[in-house]
């Protein structure tokens, strides 16, 4: 082999496997108390019992809040919904995005970090791991071992509490949507519907695999409003900031002497206990980045170590980008609260609530569907009259049986019949009930011109007087 070749082999560049998949390594998030970790705690509690006890709460004689597909009927404590009042659905999940706009724009991820479902479940199930199998370092230790019987009893121990929780959230949610004491019944005597099981298993796997095992991939790979946080970002939204300035360049001796480099360090002893704590695994110090969810976790951790190294609190806080570079104080950096993207969200979020409470407080208290017979338009019976005939569907939206009293305008010498029902003057509709009556109307023949009239029905509720004006056409045939 010549010279050259062998100086060609050794400049050629080396071959490179890339992987294009990278094994997601395991977060072990370390035990951490403080402020923010408490209120953490605090919201957990309060969206859980809210959660798995709601559903069990009876007003009358139904559950309180129910959403009753098989019924069509959404029952939010004293109101009831028909699919008609879908534009109260929608303007609720109108404010529900505005005010995640709104705490986004003044605070920063408060949902992500404190009361979001994957967050408070995650908490839950780590929380449980923690008992079971000990802080950050054993826990590490425990992963690492080969297989024991301490290793598989705590493993088992930890994956059987985590499904029976999964199970319960499962259960609990489909609760909502179907009667929750019946849903109990039918699984302790096995007699639960195929689809009833499916939804059922489908919510506990789901809460299993995404708070036991994908964790933090959920917030960082799957949830789209980390991606999208920056756009209602500002340099006056509170947010875990790290004091650079402060804490470089980061050493083992703080505020002292650097004899290799000859320069002071700063704050920061570079322990790496903020990443530690960390649910999602990140270090605050390389600045902001959307897998921050906002908890204050590490805050709470670098208030300790300041403490410990007698060192001022504060090097990670909760604070604005430009208090932090201009050093604001807490009333300066309040101040800037009220600026226009906040007024903005405040005035239209304030708008919807005031025009949805208006609404419901004087929406009546039920609902007509008129739907004409379509299989005849019009027809001739006795007496020489035309007649039309209507379908109406009366909706009590309320818990105490009503009576109605329905009349007809619109039409001169215009009678009104009633088919299959001896009730002509009252309706009687039972208690957050429909009911379809057929009405006939009937007119003289000849007495109207060809084509379609104008009618409408005026439907009275007898105890409240509450009226309701339901238009029509009446046809004449050629």
């Amino acid at each position: 082999m010549s010279k050259n070749t062998h100086e060609n082999k050794a400049s050629s560049p080396k071959e490179v496997v890339i992987s294009l998949y990278q094994a997601q390594e395991k977060i072990y998030p370390r035990r951490i108390f403080g402020y923010f970790a408490r209120w953490r705690w605090v919201m957990i509690w309060i969206t859980q019992l809210f959660f798995y006890g709601v559903p069990w709460l009876e007003w009358g004689q139904r559950q309180a809040l129910l959403f009753d597909l098989n019924a069509k009927r959404f029952y939010i404590f004293k109101l009831v919904l028909y699919p008609q009042d879908l534009i109260y659905l929608t303007v609720i999940l109108i404010i529900a995005a505005l005010s995640l706009f709104l705490f986004t724009a003044v605070a920063g991820r408060l949902w992500c970090g404190y009361a979001c479902p994957q967050t408070v479940y995650t908490e839950m199930f780590l929380w449980v791991e923690r008992e079971i199998e000990g802080d950050r370092a054993k826990r590490m230790k425990l992963d690492a071992a080969s297989m024991s019987f301490e290793k598989f009893a705590r493993k088992l121990t930890k994956h059987v509490i985590w499904l029976s929780l999964a199970a319960w959230t499962g259960f609990t949610f489909v609760g909502y949507f179907t009667p929750i004491r019946e849903l109990a019944t039918d699984i302790m005597f096995f007699d639960l519907s195929s689809w009833g099981v499916f939804w059922v298993v489908f919510y506990s796997v789901a809460t299993y695999g995404n708070a036991g095992f994908i964790r933090e991939q959920v917030c960082k790979y799957m949830c789209p409003y980390a991606r999208f946080q920056s756009a209602m970002f500002d340099e006056d939204t509170l947010m875990v900031t790290y004091d650079e300035a402060r804490g470089e360049p980061r050493g083992a001796g703080s505020r002292k002497l650097n004899e290799a480099k000859t320069e002071t360090l700063g704050a920061c002893i570079d322990c790496s206990l903020c990443v530690q704590v960390c649910p999602t695994g990140i270090d605050i110090r390389d600045g902001l980045q959307y897998e921050c969810i906002g908890c204050g976790l590490c805050a709470d951790v670098c208030n300790h170590v300041m403490d410990k190294v007698s060192e001022p609190r504060g090097l990670i806080q909760y604070t604005t980008q430009n208090a932090m570079d201009h050093q604001w104080t807490r009333r300066e950096m309040f101040k800037r609260i009220l600026r226009p993207r906040v007024l903005i969200y405040s005035s239209l979020l304030s708008l919807l609530m005031i025009g949805l409470l208006t609404s419901l407080w004087l929406r009546t208290p039920f609902k007509v569907d008129v739907v004409r017979d379509r299989s005849v338009l019009a027809r001739l019976v006795e007496g020489g009259m035309l007649q039309n005939v209507y379908r109406l569907q009366i909706m009590n939206a309320t818990e105490n049986l009503h009576r109605y009293q329905l009349k007809v305008g619109g039409l001169e010498n215009a009678k009104v019949g009633f088919t299959g029902s001896d009730q002509h003057a009252l309706i009687a509709v039972e208690p957050a009930q429909a009911r379809w009556i057929v009405v006939n109307i009937d007119v003289p023949d000849g007495s109207l011109a060809t084509g379609k009239h104008k009618i409408q029905f005026e439907i009275e509720e007898m105890d409240t007087q509450a009226t309701l004006i339901e238009r029509s056409i009446f046809l004449v045939p050629r």
